[in-house]
């Protein structure tokens, strides 16, 4: 089992939801108004000066899957670049 964490700015929920539902990915955690600065994007701190905020996306998805979900990711990156999505996959070991 894999971790999979997606971040991106809020204006591309749509489009970030609509690719993981094609991956077939059935559940998720959503967690909204995250802020932060990273390395692709403007700042994102809901300030006047750096407005904006984030979503963060975490799914415990099988090893097999996460290539399919990692395409798709891909795929919104390419067509929103500015949107500032960025995925990652960690190591997950369920607790008994």
């Amino acid at each position: 089992m894999k971790m999979f964490v997606i971040i991106y700015g809020e204006a591309a929920d749509e489009y970030v939801i609509a690719a993981i539902t094609e991956a077939g990915v059935p559940g998720y955690t959503k967690m909204v108004d995250a802020r932060g600065v990273g390395t692709e994007t403007v700042p994102k701190l809901g300030t006047h000066f750096w407005p904006g905020k984030n979503n963060v996306l975490f799914m415990a998805v099988p090893d097999e899957e996460t290539v399919l979900i990692a395409e798709k990711l891909r795929a919104v990156k390419k067509k929103h670049p500015r949107a500032g999505v960025r995925g990652f996959l960690l190591p997950m070991e369920e607790i008994p």
